[in-house]
């Protein structure tokens, strides 16, 4: 079937979850997109920090097509060369001995919750099964990890949620030290919030939180969706920080774009996951494994880690320079290629309005809530698309500015 589309037929046939731009990309190379019209974008939302080597990479093609001409799926009753290759690379450079394949981070999340539980039932009893979390923190979409997950609007629509979740204040080691007790199985944070704002760890918060660990035997859990696989500058970010979790979930960059997700512990804590407790259908099947291999072997070198480093000063020299000309934001912060823009008082509430203005100029950007603008573009974009696409940033500012004060 060959049938014209276009941005209205997913108001009339999609479920209404979300509110996607008014015009449909077609196709990307690098880090830029063009849509239906032919319109060029350049690409600083990376398929919110996915597409960690930019569009249709040549050596993810290859790896993907490669695979393809193979074999796709066998199900876990069996397993495959791409997924035991790809758990060694990550074993060998991370603190992980062990490793669990799904297909998102909320599914690493949720296996890792629910490893935490585990855990504990089976070395302590029953009774240790809180877990503490952050507000503003976001961990996933399934009822576990929206529960997690320290945004309300985001889950009160669902109750009753599952129990015993109490959410502790980001970077605030004395409101965490009243929560984490002898029955707290898991404590669950982000190293950077990503969805709260682009809001990074303090080392002293981090490692509080692992010594309180310790202390009362609770898992802890870095959820590293966002912030793994390259995207701070090193290939995780708790190997900035020097705090290593008992567990950590990776997905969006790890596949470049394919679906994939991971969870990854030590031997200790996988001891207790026997078989038939837990599983998925699609996990750790060779399509996604072939690619995700590829993107790590692309992206764990010093070139291209150091390079994110180096693409970090480009974007915050240039954004500064672009503020104290417009006035627009409070403050710039993150770590890497994870950036946040947060709007002064008097724009709250119109990041994603300003959003909208980038793509009227030829800019995909990504909001963190309602008042930071987020960018999370390609690990290897080009100084060429950087200055390209900042340039188009601060056009969409200047206009925005402009109309505010009109």
């Amino acid at each position: 079937m060959n049938q014209s589309v276009t941005r209205g037929n997913f108001d009339d046939w999609m479920m209404p979850v979300y509110a996607p731009a008014p015009f449909i990309p077609v196709r990307g190379e690098g880090s830029r997109l063009w849509d239906q019209q032919g319109k060029e974008y350049i690409d600083f939302a990376g398929g919110i920090a996915v597409n960690a080597l930019g569009h249709a990479h040549p050596a993810m093609v290859r790896a993907l097509t490669e695979q393809a001409g193979k074999f796709w799926h066998t199900g876990n009753g069996y397993t495959n060369e791409p997924v035991l290759k790809l758990a060694k690379q990550l074993i060998d450079a991370t603190f992980a001995e062990k490793v669990f394949f799904c297909n998102s981070g909320a599914e690493a999340n949720e296996a890792a919750l629910k490893l935490a539980r585990k855990y504990a039932h089976d070395k302590f009893g029953a009774q240790k099964s809180g877990i503490v979390a952050f507000k503003n923190a976001f961990h996933g979409r399934t009822l576990f990890t929206v529960s997690a997950g320290g945004q309300p609007s985001y889950s009160q629509d669902f109750a009753p949620l599952p129990p015993q979740i109490q959410h502790a204040v980001y970077n605030d080691i004395a409101s965490a030290h009243a929560l984490i007790n002898d029955d707290t199985c898991a404590v669950i944070v982000e190293p950077i919030q990503g969805e709260g704002g682009v809001v990074p760890a303090t080392p002293a918060f981090l490692q509080a939180l692992r010594e309180l660990c310790d202390k009362h035997n609770a898992v802890l859990i870095f959820d590293e969706v966002q912030t793994g696989v390259g995207r701070t500058g090193e290939l995780y970010a708790y190997m900035r920080y020097g705090v290593t979790p008992d567990v950590l979930s990776t997905a969006k960059a790890l596949g470049g774009g394919f679906p994939i997700g991971a969870l990854l512990t030590t031997e200790k804590f996988a001891s207790v996951m026997t078989v038939g407790t837990h599983g998925t259908t699609y996990g750790g099947n060779p399509l996604a494994c072939a690619v995700a291999g590829e993107v790590l072997s692309m992206i764990n070198t010093h070139e291209v880690l150091n390079g994110v480093k180096q693409r970090h000063q480009w974007f915050t020299e240039r954004l500064t320079a672009i503020n104290a000309k417009v006035g627009l934001f409070d403050d710039i912060r993150g770590m890497g290629l994870l950036i946040g823009c947060v709007l002064k008082a008097e724009h709250a509430g119109k990041a994603k309005h300003i959003s909208q203005l980038a793509a009227e100029n030829g800019l995909m950007v990504l909001i963190a809530g309602a008042n930071v603008v987020r960018f999370a573009p390609a690990l290897v974009i080009t100084e060429e698309e950087v200055n390209t696409g900042l340039d188009r940033f601060a056009k969409t500012c200047e206009s925005f500015v402009a109309g505010a004060s009109s």
